[in-house]
């Protein structure tokens, strides 16, 4: 059994745990991580990645049946979900394999197993029920991620009722889908099996899809997805449902009254909820808030010289979010002074069909707040690149204090976005005003143009509109 000791100790290989692990070797410490599944966590074997690889299949998909539009001829269209299925898997694949030639080339010890804090700078790594390793840490941070939450009477069993991870490994492809929940997760799969013949439904609780969005980009959404010929039901309830040999029956409530409809497959997701268990939280000062573990600034926990970092510690629940609380985290042990995480200019993507991306406040939030709003809009159809793409279905918003000329907010839809999305992220972190935007060049024909007019419509300056 390995007993050793390091200046830092990672439990979770995904992206916060990953990425702390080499910040923490190129500043000199003595770095082990562990992890008992997969090197990339969730997001590179189950999450992020494979899922984006489906949704390219669906836009490819799509743009040839297409093809007469563009003067090009495709017979005989189809798919192998089999075949779409080993794509995905063996892009994750290459990916895992890179992450551990990362923790190699870094000089990362890797042990694979399940870590458990055993006492004051002391975790221990067991597997297949035998401890395998005792380390003593001088730090220790906490990445245990967080998986799919569950719902009394809708949890999946892999076969009519999935989780995202049975989503993205069909064995057979449904004619008629029922997604419950339309966060990110669940347009994103609703979006895939939409475009790629399915009949989905999608059932919200609240009133309106993908609901942390501005609410001008939900409704424009909502109105695409429909024009697709999704079925969307919002302020719903799914309250029960009843398998059969080949198929579910879901009760589902909408304005008091109730419905039975027969689908082929049901995708259950309501959210996650943080790994915490088992991890020996409760022989330490480590308070848990509503499954997740509660952090200072800096990822510090009660317990002296313990951290926690990313999806363990609550939303946003994404992959870059994670990454960077990593660096923030291990800055701060090492002695350095980074910045505290400034959550407002976290960009968020969504890659269905059309992508959603934003970052910092929505016009409402803004309002909220007490801001003054000036706000801008321009819609793809005016943009001579998105002519070009035969994709005008779109729209770029600006948000700016009225006052200051800080922007605020930026939320866009429309093919392509979440590549752009970055620009106005860079602008909230550089602290720029309108009159900066303004007078950057946008280069021409491009997508990007569209936040430049955006930033003028909010003063009334568009060029192009």
């Amino acid at each position: 059994m390995a007993k050793q000791t390091f200046d830092l100790i990672v439990v979770g290989g995904g992206p916060g745990g990953y990425t702390a692990a080499i910040r923490a070797t190129q500043l000199g410490m003595k770095t082990a991580i562990v992890e008992k599944e997969l090197l990339g966590g969730i997001c590179l074997n189950w999450g992020c990645i494979p899922t984006k690889a489906l949704l390219r299949t669906a836009e490819v998909y799509h743009l040839m049946q297409r093809a007469p539009e563009f003067g090009l001829k495709a017979d005989s269209i189809g798919f192998d979900i089999a075949a779409v299925v080993k794509r995905s898997r063996a892009v994750a694949s290459q990916l895992n394999g890179g992450i551990k030639h990362l923790m190699k080339k870094n000089g990362v010890t890797v042990f694979e197993g399940h870590a458990k804090l055993a006492g004051k700078g002391r975790v221990n790594i067991s597997k297949d029920g035998k401890t395998v390793a005792d380390l003593g840490g001088k730090n220790i941070i906490l990445a245990t991620g967080a998986r799919a939450r569950e719902l009394p009477g809708l949890e999946a069993d892999g076969e009519l009722v999935w989780s995202y991870r049975h989503a993205m490994v069909p064995k057979v492809f449904p004619k008629t889908l029922l997604v419950i929940g339309s966060g990110a997760i669940g347009i994103e799969f609703a979006s895939f099996y939409q475009t790629l013949g399915a009949k989905v439904t999608v059932v919200e609780v609240l009133d309106r899809i993908v609901p942390v969005e501005d609410a001008e980009i939900s409704a424009f959404a909502h109105k695409q997805f429909e024009n697709q010929g999704m079925v969307i039901k919002t302020k719903a309830a799914v309250r029960a449902l009843k398998k059969s040999a080949n198929s579910v029956a879901a009760t589902i409530e909408q304005a008091g009254k109730a419905e039975a409809l027969t689908f082929d497959r049901v995708i259950v997701a309501v959210g996650i909820v943080g790994n915490v268990e088992n991890l020996g939280l409760e022989g330490a000062k480590i308070k848990v808030e509503k499954t997740h573990v509660a952090i200072g600034p800096y990822g510090e926990t009660g317990e002296l010289g313990v951290y926690a970092i990313g999806d363990l510690c609550g939303p946003p629940w994404l992959a870059h979010k994670a990454g960077h609380e990593a660096v923030i985290c291990v800055e701060k042990i090492s002695g350095l002074h980074p910045h505290p995480l400034n959550v407002l200019g976290i960009p968020g993507c969504t890659y269905c069909h059309p992508q959603i991306a934003s970052v910092g406040l929505t016009e409402q939030a803004a309002k909220d707040k007490g801001y003054q709003v000036k706000v801008g809009r321009y819609p793809f159809i005016a943009n001579g690149k998105a002519i070009v793409l035969g994709d005008v279905n779109g729209l770029v918003k600006t948000v700016f204090d009225a006052k200051t000329g800080e922007l605020l907010g930026a939320h866009m839809i429309g093919p392509e976005v979440t590549e752009m999305i970055q620009g106005y992220a860079v602008a909230k972190t550089l602290e720029t005003t309108e009159q900066e935007l303004m007078h950057t060049v946008f280069p021409h024909p491009t997508l990007s143009e569209m936040m430049h007019e955006a930033v003028l419509a909010a003063y009334g300056r568009a060029i192009n509109l």
